[in-house]
């Protein structure tokens, strides 16, 4: 197996609608997605909640959020698996032509950020894991982790399938057998039920922190789904990887909280004196998770720079991660990011509106004349953007749910006032 070199032929197909023939089955969108989702640093936001809720209430917390999610990515994912195209080439049909830049720097941008963000925390905990001190060897750690998520997304779909087929199961059972260890440090569910919460937190903030961890990464989900035989296919598939999946990580990092004091696993099992595995449990999902990572902005700069080929852009925003994480900026990136995460979902709603109204019969045919800039889809994408941002700043419901909600019904009554 070779990476592919020939800028002209990518098997991805980041730019057009993917062929019949390279369309992949049920199983093996399920295993990219979970793959996807089954992220360790989701366990932090879970810690949160575990230290505000109880039992009872976490859990339908935790439910209400993910069905939210899941509901919103899986109407994306059978968006992108009956037009097979990415999130940045649909986003042509409804932003224009130079008006998906936009979506291009949001989507790849934030994902290059987030990149740098994880090959710092890789090198942080395993400098901890093994007690160094000096800046060479969490240095040397970074460059060799990002190069090999580096090549494994420029293999594309088929190394990030195999990459997930061998590590989240195993990842999955390791996550399992370490609840059930929490669980006999509190006296087993009765125990965990009984442990008072610490903290307070509204419903609406604790909602908005499980719809936050993936909504802008799950607002990518066409990237993957577009590989899907079926719409049904890949509805399911986002139900299983981001209402399933993601809600797992959530709770797994909120009992780590009651129990432990810390919703990390990866530090839970250092704790637990299992080195070893926290090491396996680190590079295992973050391998996966960042490589998937890369892919996303590598197709963004595909669409953004109108070349057929991701591999230039997946190589170019790895080595711009890299070195975020090196100088250290990647500590700082985190709240900048969530704040870009506020502006992100709206775009995902204009799609969908977008779609719904005008582009349902014909699946956004390839050569279909498109304007520049779509002037009523970006005002539409302002607007919600705006009551998104408000919302969060006045307190005042769940932000990415206004965003999306409002952002669906404007672009589908602007589509349905206007011709295409």
């Amino acid at each position: 197996m070779s990476v592919e070199t020939d800028t002209a032929v990518d098997a991805d197909y980041p730019v057009t609608p993917v062929p019949a023939h390279a369309r992949k089955s049920f199983f093996s969108l399920v295993v990219v997605l979970l793959g996807f989702t089954v992220f360790t640093p989701t366990m932090l936001a879970g810690a949160e909640l575990g230290t505000a809720f109880g039992l009872r209430d976490l859990l339908l917390v935790i439910l209400i959020g993910s069905l939210v999610l899941g509901a919103y990515v899986a109407t994306l994912g059978w968006i992108g698996a009956r037009t097979g195209l990415t999130t940045v080439v649909m986003a042509r049909y409804t932003l224009g032509t130079r008006g998906s830049k936009l979506a291009s720097v949001l989507l790849g941008g934030t994902q290059i950020g987030w990149y740098g963000v994880v090959i710092g925390t890789i090198g942080d905990l395993t400098a901890q894991a093994f007690g160094w001190e000096g800046y060479g060897p969490r240095a040397a750690v970074m460059i060799a982790v990002s190069a090999l998520m580096c090549v494994t997304a420029c293999y594309g779909y088929r190394g990030m399938y195999w990459v997930s087929l061998v590590s989240t199961p195993l990842i999955l059972i390791l996550a399992v057998w370490v609840v059930f260890r929490s669980l006999d440090e509190v006296g087993g569910w009765a125990g965990l039920a009984a442990v008072e919460p610490a903290g307070s937190m509204t419903l609406a903030v604790a909602v908005t922190t499980v719809v936050g961890t993936f909504v802008s990464a799950g607002t990518q989900a066409p990237n993957w789904t577009r590989f899907g035989r079926t719409g049904r296919q890949a509805v399911w598939a986002c139900v299983i990887g981001f209402l399933v999946g993601n809600g797992l990580m959530i709770f797994f990092g909120a009992i780590g909280a009651i129990t432990f004091g810390e919703g990390d696993f990866v530090l839970v099992l250092y704790e637990l004196g299992l080195i070893g595995w926290g090491l396996f449990l680190l590079f295992g999902n973050l391998w996966k998770s960042n490589a998937d990572t890369a892919y996303a902005f590598g197709v963004a700069g595909a669409e953004m720079f109108e070349r057929p080929s991701k591999i230039p852009f997946v190589i170019g925003g790895s080595i711009i991660g890299t070195v975020l994480a090196l100088v250290g900026v990647n500590e700082h990136l985190p709240q900048y990011l969530s704040l870009l995460g506020v502006f992100i979902p709206p775009l995902g709603g204009v799609i969908i509106g977008d779609y719904l109204a005008r582009w349902r019969r014909t699946q956004m045919p390839e050569g279909e004349a498109l304007p520049r800039v779509d002037g009523a889809n970006l005002a539409v994408y302002a607007v919600a953007s705006l009551l998104a941002w408000g919302s969060g700043a006045l307190g005042i419901g769940i932000p990415p749910v206004i965003g999306i909600v409002a952002a669906i019904l404007l672009a589908m009554l602007t589509g349905r006032l206007r011709r295409r």
